[in-house]
């Protein structure tokens, strides 16, 4: 049997786009799926020359990603908007590489994990007279509320929501029951499902950790921020693992601070859950990862937001309040008084962190074989028809 070609579309802005597909990819190896993946990062199609980065010396996603490693993340609503706006005004020229690759490299399926470029995807892989399945898989808990950020109406697309409030969404957007499909939370990387390599008592103890302690995980995304420099500072006696993903310069920072409890400086790791499981509650902005990756492990979250909360990231904190796995707060003074409340209730809290049940990983793979299976069907099914047609009996 011939594998179908699957293209997981992702670009590094951020880092939860990526590390969708690698878990994608990854799931697809490990339950030995007769697809063959190929990774696609967005950018390196739609810039082959590679012009943004000969003319600034950085690639498109380094400029959002230096942003969030300093927190300069005001106004981000707006220029969502103007990014969108240039995107609609470059759609034939974007719309044009798009195709002109798919048709040197035609695809059975192509996965979108990422948001704002869908609606340009789809025609371009249309124009390449590619008639496989588009589906699109949200990293996020919802869109937002005007749509078009993940999800488009009126192109065939198949909508993958991991919340019932994206469904609800994606449904008054005018997605049929055929394209839309529900799963029980966000992508994340097989090893959070996978058996603890150590004891957590024995990998606290080797990090210098104190096991009777409350631990807290500090995550504030894969390029870190400097708000983790300021928690460090102003709570010194709340024994931390600091995950500072690829700013060096953060936790070289972090290092240097002196030291009144325990305290585990990590950059970036690939195994981000062996972290996890030593805590016992996270702390962290309102990432979608983040966030599934802390109760995953079954920590609950206290979520620091602002006015300069990304618009993407803004229903996450409701979604938290609302599941009650966690505690929200908007200034350093709420931050103390939500770690007070999380230790004298950290038992309640935690029974309801592991009770989120988040099944994606396993769940999206069956989605896709369905599509691809009922993409099959039809394609054999209008060629019997076709045949049938022009047959001399007819």
């Amino acid at each position: 049997m011939v594998s179908p070609i699957i293209d997981l579309v992702y670009c590094n802005a951020g880092g939860g786009h990526r590390a969708s597909a690698l878990a994608l990819e990854a799931i697809a190896l490990a339950q030995r799926r007769n697809w063959t993946i190929r990774l696609m990062n967005l950018f390196e199609v739609l810039d082959p020359e590679g012009r943004f980065h000969a003319l600034t010396g950085l690639n498109p996603e380094d400029l959002y990603n230096k942003r969030l490693e300093r927190g300069w993340t005001r106004g981000m609503a707006h220029e969502l908007r103007l990014l969108q706006q240039v995107i609609r005004l470059s759609q034939t020229r974007l719309t044009q590489r798009l195709t002109t690759h798919w048709r040197g490299n035609p695809p059975d399926m192509v996965v979108s994990l990422v948001p704002n470029f869908n609606r340009v995807m789809v025609n371009g892989l249309r124009a390449s007279a590619s008639h496989a399945p588009y589906v699109t898989v949200l990293t996020d808990l919802a869109d937002l509320d005007h749509g078009r950020f993940w999800i488009e109406p009126g192109l065939g697309i198949h909508t993958v929501c991991g919340t019932a409030h994206a469904v609800q969404q994606a449904q008054r957007l005018g997605i049929d029951a055929e394209h839309l499909h529900p799963t029980s939370g966000m992508l994340i990387r097989p090893e959070f499902y996978e058996a603890p390599k150590e004891p957590r008592a024995q990998a606290m103890q080797r990090l210098g950790l104190d096991t009777t302690r409350p631990t807290a995980v500090v995550l504030f995304g894969g390029h870190g921020g400097r708000t983790m420099l300021k928690i460090a500072r102003r709570m010194p006696d709340l024994q931390t693992i600091f995950l500072c993903g690829h700013n060096t310069q953060l936790a070289e920072q972090l290092n240097a601070l002196p030291l009144q409890a325990p305290r585990w400086v990590q950059g970036f790791t690939a195994d981000i859950a062996h972290f996890m499981r030593m805590g016992d509650f996270m702390i962290g902005k309102p990432g979608p990862g983040s966030i599934s990756e802390a109760l995953c492990c079954g920590l609950p979250v206290i979520l620091l937001h602002s006015g300069a909360t990304m618009p993407q990231e803004r229903y996450n904190v409701h979604w938290v309040q609302e599941q009650g796995v966690g505690l929200t707060c908007t200034t350093f003074k709420g931050l103390h008084q939500a770690v007070a409340s999380m230790q004298q209730q950290l038992t309640h809290f935690q029974a309801r962190a592991r009770a989120i049940n988040n099944q994606a990983l396993f769940e999206v793979p069956e989605i896709l074989a369905r599509v691809l299976q009922q993409d099959t069907a039809t394609q054999a099914f209008g060629m019997d028809w076709d045949q049938f047609l022009s047959s001399p009996a007819v």
